[in-house]
């Protein structure tokens, strides 16, 4: 299991087409690459959560071009894609008292899953996952 803290940008878009491209092309023009995505679209905007692979400050590229955004810490977390892996991370966070406030995630068929995950109290998430992994 490999374990790892990333940055997630919360970034609000205009719900129109082109909108999530022009977001993407930023982190694409200066070799950014982008690990996970979510989006929640609610009538006339879009609320965006990108996490960033790499350790930068990447809230200048998104205030340079015009996009609001909220920077937050998540845990990246890398487990054989097999089922259960969900499981065991989330009960271990449950009893180890961590309120996971947002997770998402993918995987490869029969490689490795990423699950990123945001949680109340990041540094204790990291602690109990370090114990389980």
């Amino acid at each position: 299991m490999k374990i790892t803290l990333i940055k997630q940008y919360s970034v609000f878009l205009p719900n129109q087409p082109g909108a999530l491209s022009d977001l993407a092309k930023r982190f694409a023009e200066r070799g950014i690459n982008i690990i996970g995505l979510s989006s929640e679209v609610r009538d006339d905007s879009a609320l965006v959560r990108v996490a960033l692979d790499g350790e930068g400050d990447y809230s200048a590229v998104l205030s340079k071009a015009g996009f609001a955004s909220v920077e937050s810490k998540m845990i990246s977390v890398e487990v054989e894609d097999k089922p259960g892996e969900l499981h065991k991370v989330t009960m271990a966070l449950g009893e180890g008292g961590v309120n996971i406030t947002n997770v998402y995630g993918t995987a490869v068929g029969g490689q490795v899953s990423r699950i990123l995950i945001a949680a109340e109290n990041t540094e204790k998430a990291l602690k109990v996952l370090e114990r389980l992994g």
